[in-house]
């Protein structure tokens, strides 16, 4: 799928961790590998997914920042399209020939509603959220100035506290003003609650995310009272999509970390009790580390530390492996116990970040391999893109 990419010219160990037709025992370490079977296996579910369920799916690129798993998502699991949370990724989605694309967070700064404005000249669908008065006016300058649209949807606050109104009357409002504004069109709601995401009982999420099917209910309904339609009626993540999807008001899934798969998203339990990485999601991305000192009998030092992953949700975990634990990192080291010192120097470890997300932005690629071999390299296109 890469096609952007001219390998010719790039050293191995320098400017990239492996090149295609290496062997995977070949690949330099700590990085990124992606197991593209696994990958593709729950990229068409998810899209399986949402099309038995008459839902749409725009996966959320915050998550990968990359251009072609985005693409991956949108030709194997039928993606819409992204969204992403700040303007400068979104430029790379766009740039990078993706067409529809929503920067799901508020966008307030005239120098950023400058670029998003310009952001239908690449040919994308632009699509942002509100929860301002006074941002709808400095959205609808921008739009004008640049003679393009920006679409716009209201956030709801249900259940994260952080930005989003909380009340039927204040959607009403901001609905009106976006409608009323030249340059703008009012295209629907915004509500995602993301800690909700992370709550290991499957009861408990189905709690919180009924809150929000509620409130975003009574907001459609107002809004339809006004004459408003919802084009977009979006949330949902990866523990809670179902819920969303059988409640006759949301229309758009945000789904992200289902593609990797992290160790936190990991935990979480099904309708059944299981744990939804042994059977609803595989494992698919890796932080890929050696073995670089066994000195001391009980433990192994590998290559893979803080700079090389977030440790925001937790330490990683060894996939496939309970003889041996990742137990402590710092800068440059990661400590692995190893009590029957089963490890050597120089062996490889496939690890599972605590968080993807951050993980992901702090490398340039992905390997992906498939049966031993690396078959492709992957730029991390929107890394460090933050502002």
């Amino acid at each position: 799928m890469n096609t952007h990419v001219d390998f010719k010219d790039l050293e191995v160990g320098y400017d990239v961790p492996a090149l295609p037709g290496m062997d995977e025992a070949d690949i330099q370490t700590p990085c990124l590998v992606l197991d593209l079977d696994a990958l593709e296996r729950n990229v068409k579910k998810m899209g399986d997914f949402a099309k038995a369920a008459g839902m749409r799916h725009r996966s959320h690129g915050k998550m990968h920042k990359s251009v072609d798993v985005q693409k991956l998502q949108e030709s194997l699991g039928g993606a819409c399209g992204v969204c992403c949370q700040k303007v400068s990724e979104a430029e790379v989605f766009a740039r990078g020939g993706i067409k529809d694309v929503l920067v799901s967070n508020q966008v307030t700064q005239p120098a950023k509603i400058k670029r998003l404005a310009n952001l239908p000249k690449l040919g994308a669908r632009t699509i942002c959220c509100v929860d301002d008065l006074n941002n709808v006016a400095d959205l609808s300058k921008g739009a004008v100035e640049a003679s393009t649209q920006i679409e716009c949807l209201v956030e709801i606050d249900c259940g994260a506290g952080r930005c989003g109104v909380t009340t039927t009357p204040q959607v009403v409002e901001l609905a009106k003003a976006i409608d009323a504004a030249d340059g703008l069109k009012f295209s629907g709601i915004q509500a995602y609650q993301g800690a909700m995401q992370h709550l290991d009982s499957y009861e408990d999420r189905k709690g919180k995310t009924q809150i929000a099917i509620d409130m975003v209910q009574d907001a459609v309904d107002a809004l339809k009272a006004e004459g408003l339609e919802c084009d977009i009626v979006g949330g949902g993540g990866t523990g809670s999509y179902y819920f969303e999807s059988a409640s006759n008001v949301f229309n758009e899934l945000q789904c992200g970390s289902y593609a990797f798969m992290d160790a936190d998203y990991g935990r979480i339990l099904d309708k059944d009790g299981k744990r939804i990485d042994e059977g609803e999601w595989e494992n698919a991305l890796f932080i890929l580390t050696s073995v670089m000192s066994h000195a001391k009998a009980d433990k192994a030092i590998v290559d893979a530390g803080l700079k090389a992953q977030s440790v925001d949700s937790g330490l990683p975990t060894i996939y496939g492996r309970d003889d041996v634990e990742y137990v402590k990192c710092s800068d440059e080291h990661g400590v692995v116990s190893d009590p029957k010192g089963v490890l050597k120097v120089n062996d490889k470890l496939r690890l599972v970040p605590g968080h993807c997300d951050p993980t992901c932005n702090v490398h340039d690629w992905y390997v992906g391999v498939r049966n031993g071999k690396v078959e492709t390299l992957w730029p991390v296109s929107a890394r460090g893109k933050a502002y």
